[in-house]
């Protein structure tokens, strides 16, 4: 089986759906013997080779200053668009509704491979926070929830990020594909601890709780600050470690400093930075030497760090009915709250004084909640068949006529065109340069036969003048 994977962004960008479209192309290629390719805007400084299968990088615009550090694809570029159309693939598996959907649906028009997408997280709050005039946040909203129906098959890494979309107006099905995680189940060494936070200031008797991810003030970030000053006023010691980098890392340092939490005279640093690690190794050590997880985000439809942090036997604070929450028994393979700090603040007291009992909780997560890339890729190989079934008998359920849906097609067979254009221009002028090669090679031959030739005249004259002397 032939497989197109396509999305916003890929390395050098690192954030949760490049790791998921990395692992799907890996699994897919090693475990099931598919051929991929990947369709990405491009970077300046992206190196898109030295991968099992390959990159098309498409012209991108830079945007990285109003979009949190994405650049924008360019989804009507004929070449970018022409050499995935030629990889002639089977299925079409797009992972952003924006450019990347585009691109699907100009290549099943090229091709009549059916569009699986996957909606991972919720991208009206990313367009509204980049787009301030409400009306045009709206309209952007109304196009992406358009390109996702007009999809074959629609896929949500969890129920309450289908019921998300629900909510923006998806008037489609959609189907519960879970993501998983490329952490190897279980705790590393003790030794792989001690390296991975040498010179960071972690008491070993002393709670550490842990947050990895986008520093994002939407996924809850303020909530764990207000918390720890509730839990610092209360004369409880901790550490608290922050890892990763985002748009709002900034403001939410000056926040930890103005609550005392961190670089001030009178605070012993309770708060930690340490900006991005993309050492996974690393990442497991800095899980296993936590002591609990907090992840209060209501924006998140899956949280794959709250199952990293369980491959580890770290347990996490979810906020209770969040999309991260689906699955953890409070208590049992994790904590729920209520999104207030005074609720975090108060279950942090109450556990952090039994650490073994945090432990515990842990080790059930490890065992509930963990799942793999692999038995998750496989579910999605399944589902890959299943649909191409339905499309070949003719099963697949008609989308839906939609107004981009002529616009697409015209498009398509537009860019079909200029393409069928270029690489007849192409073919032209490699024809005329084989020509022209050519005539200079017989013109060559022909000088040469004719300076021998003269050469044989010139010596029959002068044998004869000879002979007459």
């Amino acid at each position: 089986m032939k497989v197109c994977l396509l999305n916003d962004s890929f390395p050098p960008v690192i954030d949760g759906v490049v790791n998921v479209v990395m692992n799907y192309a890996d699994y897919l290629v090693k475990d099931h013997g598919a051929e991929v390719i990947v369709g990405t805007p491009k970077y300046p400084d992206g190196d898109y080779s030295g991968y099992d299968y390959p990159v098309v990088a498409y012209p991108s615009i830079d945007t990285t200053a109003v979009a949190s550090g994405y650049r924008t694809g360019n989804p009507f570029a004929g070449k970018a668009v022409s050499a995935l159309a030629d990889f002639q693939p089977h299925v079409i598996h797009s992972h952003c509704p924006a450019s990347a959907t585009v691109i699907a649906r100009l290549l099943r028009e090229e091709t009549g491979a059916p569009v699986v997408f996957t909606y991972h997280t919720k991208y009206d709050i990313d367009l509204q926070r980049m787009i301030k005039l409400r009306l045009a946040a709206k309209e952007s909203i109304r196009a992406m929830v358009s390109n996702i129906e007009a999809c074959d098959d629609v896929w949500v890494v969890s129920r309450g990020a289908g019921e998300s979309l629900k909510a923006l107006g998806f008037q489609g099905d959609y189907l519960v594909m879970n993501n998983g995680v490329d952490f190897r189940r279980g705790r590393v060494s003790e030794a792989e601890v001690e390296t991975a936070t040498a010179g960071f200031d972690l008491p070993k008797d002393v709670p550490m709780f842990l947050f990895v991810g986008r520093m994002m003030t939407y996924k809850g970030l303020p909530l764990i600050l207000d918390a720890l000053r509730l839990l610092s006023d209360g004369g409880r010691d901790f550490r608290m470690v922050f890892v990763g980098k985002g748009p709002d890392q900034a403001m939410l340092e000056e926040k930890a400093r103005n609550l005392d939490l961190m670089d001030c005279e009178n605070s012993p640093g309770k708060c930690i930075f340490t900006g991005p690690i993309y050492d996974r190794d690393v990442l497991r050590a800095w899980n296993t030497r936590a002591d609990l997880f907090l992840f209060p985000s209501t924006f998140d439809t899956n949280g794959l760090v709250v199952r990293e942090a369980a491959a580890c036997g770290l347990a996490s604070v979810l906020i209770e009915n969040s999309c991260a929450a689906e699955g953890v028994t409070h208590g049992r393979n994790g904590f729920t709250i209520a999104e207030t700090p005074e609720a975090m603040a108060a279950l942090l007291r109450e556990v952090s004084g039994d650490l073994s009992h945090l432990h515990q909780v842990g080790q059930h997560a490890m065992e509930e909640l963990y799942l793999s890339w692999q038995d998750c890729v496989n579910t999605a190989w399944d589902r890959y068949g299943t649909v191409l079934e339905m499309k070949q008998s003719g099963r697949l359920a008609k989308k839906r006529k939609l107004p981009t849906d002529i616009l697409v097609s015209l498009t398509a067979k537009t860019m079909e065109e200029q393409e069928r254009r270029r690489r007849l221009r192409r073919e032209l002028f490699h024809d005329f340069r084989e020509t022209a090669v050519g005539m200079m090679e017989n013109i060559q031959e022909a000088e040469e036969s004719m300076e021998q030739l003269l050469e044989r005249l010139t010596e029959d004259i002068q044998k004869g003048i000879e002979r007459k002397k």
